[in-house]
């Protein structure tokens, strides 16, 4: 995980948000236990309370449990929840401004797609 925080959010969200991503690119494996709160913390340069915070945040999402002496560890079944949450706060949240971009500089849906796949198969 890079350590580069913004200022947009607090850096507990920000480190929620790339577990998240993570969980849902596969780079954290269902069942796989967490790196601990202090490793975290030191590897990062953050409080081990923001840390603490962002990774209760994920137990509370349901994407993680805690196993009392053994840490922290990814739920079966975390990856399709986090990708369904993540889904849904795309489309709730970023497409619509998306769509406003498209429709106010007059884009043509068909001709962004034809632009998109012209450019894979470079």
């Amino acid at each position: 995980m890079r350590s580069i925080w913004t200022e947009d959010q607090p850096i507990y969200r920000q480190l929620k948000d790339k577990m998240v991503a993570a969980i849902v690119d596969g780079g954290l494996a269902e069942g796989e236990a967490l790196p601990s709160v202090r490793s975290v913390a030191v590897d990062l340069q953050i409080n081990p309370v923001t840390a603490s915070k962002a990774y209760q945040e994920l137990v509370a999402d349901g994407l993680v449990e805690i196993r009392r002496g053994l840490g922290m560890f990814l739920l079966v079944g975390a990856r399709d929840k986090a990708l369904a949450a993540e889904r849904a706060r795309f489309s709730d949240e970023q497409w619509p401004q998306i769509l406003t971009t498209i429709r106010r500089l007059g884009f043509d849906a068909n001709e962004l797609l034809a632009r998109e796949f012209g450019k894979k198969g470079k």
